[in-house]
């Protein structure tokens, strides 16, 4: 397998981020070595908050959550998907599919041993990260949705038609101005080259331009089969699981994802689950301060 590794002075002097990077390879089905960046901050003996973000976006995303819950004594680690972020690229778009980023996240994640795990996925890091839950439930205590949601071959909403149509029209995709368009607060332009940064130029966007063709909402899709394999492990998935949704969403909220959650899922039965008024697609963005306080009341409630 071929792949690309940003040059890391493109991470020098980031805008509000100055977290120190963390690495670990795990290996491809061909046995190339991949290697996964992830922040680890806070006290080691402290329960983890893993924070997984999604396209096409990295742990940028999470500066001020992860700087907000250290404050506040929790361990926090924040991972960049395979092909995002300061994480190997591979550079054809075939090496990518929902199993690879399963099995790739799951061997990063039983080689760093994590234990009694609070979730919080948005996005990508939502179809990725609840994947992980058949195979490595017994490392999570609890569970936080944000702006994600596992199709299932439903077909397509028209904002995700809308979306495949814009990706398959271009060979470069301008990242920033897609997390900007995501996100209702105006970033400033140290934020937007921070976004730009993993992505020196179109040869390394393969996993962005395929991301939006790997979500299971075609029923044809490759990936539907493990996602109704995953709704049926949800269905019996009796640990806390909260919604936490921007009202802004496009993508996630407005097509009802959180709805379906709170319906089927047992740990989601009488959570307070919360809608962030005003807060976008981006979430971690618009309403960091919000994040913070839920993710921290949330990791002090007793479990199921």
């Amino acid at each position: 397998m071929e792949f690309l590794r940003t040059p890391d002075e493109r991470f020098l002097n980031l805008e509000d981020y100055d977290f120190e990077p963390h690495y670990r390879s795990v290996n491809a089905a061909d046995g190339t070595a991949l290697r996964f960046h992830f922040v680890d901050e806070g006290p080691r003996d402290a329960d983890p908050v893993l924070l997984l973000h999604g396209n096409p976006s990295w742990t940028y995303l999470h500066r001020k959550m992860i700087r907000g819950l250290v404050a506040r004594g929790h361990r926090v680690v924040a991972l960049d998907l395979i092909g995002m972020g300061r994480s190997d690229k591979p550079a054809n778009k075939a090496d990518y599919s929902l199993a690879n980023h399963i099995d790739w996240m799951g061997q990063w994640l039983e080689a760093e041993d994590l234990t009694n795990i609070t979730l919080y996925c948005q996005d990508w890091g939502g179809i990725t990260g609840l994947n992980l839950l058949p195979f490595h439930g017994d490392r999570f205590a609890r569970v936080i949705a944000s702006n994600t949601g596992v199709p299932a071959g439903e077909g397509a909403t028209k904002g995700i038609e809308n979306w495949l149509a814009f990706v398959g029209s271009v060979e470069e995709l301008p990242i920033s101005g897609v997390i900007q368009s995501g996100t209702t607060r105006k970033l400033s332009g140290g934020e937007k080259a921070a976004f730009d940064a993993p992505f020196p130029d179109g040869t390394y966007q393969a996993s962005p331009l395929i991301f939006p063709f790997l979500i299971p909402v075609q029923p044809d899709n490759p990936g539907v089969p493990m996602c109704r394999e995953l709704w049926a492990f949800l269905e019996t998935w009796t640990k806390p699981f909260l919604t936490v949704f921007g009202s802004e969403d496009e993508i996630s909220y407005k097509a009802g994802a959180h709805l379906k959650m709170q319906r089927k899922i047992p740990g989601a039965a009488n959570q307070n689950h919360i809608v962030i008024a005003g807060a976008n697609h981006f979430i971690q963005e618009d309403a960091p301060d919000e994040l913070i306080e839920i993710i921290d009341q949330f990791t002090k409630q007793g479990q199921n």
